[in-house]
């Protein structure tokens, strides 16, 4: 099994498809948790635990050639707003890491060092509304947003939407912290930047877009300087 490592302030993006192959399902499936395993069957449908199965997979094999260690033997804990870390014989390791799914893909970001969030959103037009920007966006994105033409704002929305998202995730924050206090840039051809955050100095958190399949928008949100992102 090939392993990776991480030059510092290097971050790598992994990628893959929900949707697999039943050989894909059976080599994942053992390599989960009991309490994995419960959730997957928790699942109503067959592709949603199918999903689950394979970003739970996914996410264990990877780190796993990072830190030279079986796939099954990892251990995570789970801070008070569910941002996951690695826990037991690799607790207080230096590797940082963050995943996200949205339709038929999954992305983890993996860092050492620094704090990191990654989101990646399906772009569904019938969802990148003004009403729900004004509910969810600071009064700065918002009035971005509605200075835009038509034809710019589902894309401006999601830009908006997966930077704002990565950089909660990031913070181990979630949802408990207010999506209007800080703001990010979002208008078309402007760089990813955090241009302001409540009681914080934005400038020591860096944001950047990761460039995949058309049809997603995805956001990195990383603690402390970055040198290179690899997409993998």
């Amino acid at each position: 099994m090939t392993r990776y490592a991480l030059e510092p302030g290097e971050v790598h993006v992994w990628r893959t498809e929900l949707v697999q192959p039943d050989e894909v399902l059976h080599k994942f499936w053992p390599t989960l948790n009991a309490d994995e395993a419960q959730r997957a069957n928790r699942f109503h449908f067959e592709e949603h635990r199918r999903g689950f199965v394979v970003a739970r997979g996914f996410l264990r094999e990877v780190l796993s050639r990072y830190l030279d260690a079986k796939p099954e033997s990892l251990q995570f804990s789970y801070s008070a707003y569910g941002k996951p870390a690695l826990n037991g014989e690799h607790k207080g390791t230096r590797l940082r890491f963050n995943l996200s799914h949205s339709h038929n893909l999954a992305l983890l970001a993996v860092t050492e060092d620094s704090e990191i969030g990654v989101d990646v959103e399906y772009m569904r037009a019938d969802f990148a509304g003004a009403d729900i920007a004004r509910r969810f966006f600071s009064r700065a994105e918002v009035a971005t947003f509605d200075a835009l033409a038509e034809k710019d704002r589902v894309a401006a929305f999601f830009r908006c939407w997966t930077r704002k998202e990565a950089f909660i995730k990031a913070t181990g924050k979630g949802m408990s912290q207010a999506l209007d206090a800080f703001d990010v840039t979002l208008a078309p051809g402007v760089a990813a930047e955090l241009l302001r955050v409540d009681q914080e100095d934005a400038s020591r958190w860096f944001l950047s877009d990761i460039e995949i399949d058309s049809g997603y928008a995805a956001a990195l949100a990383v603690e402390g300087r970055v040198s290179k992102i690899k997409l993998l």
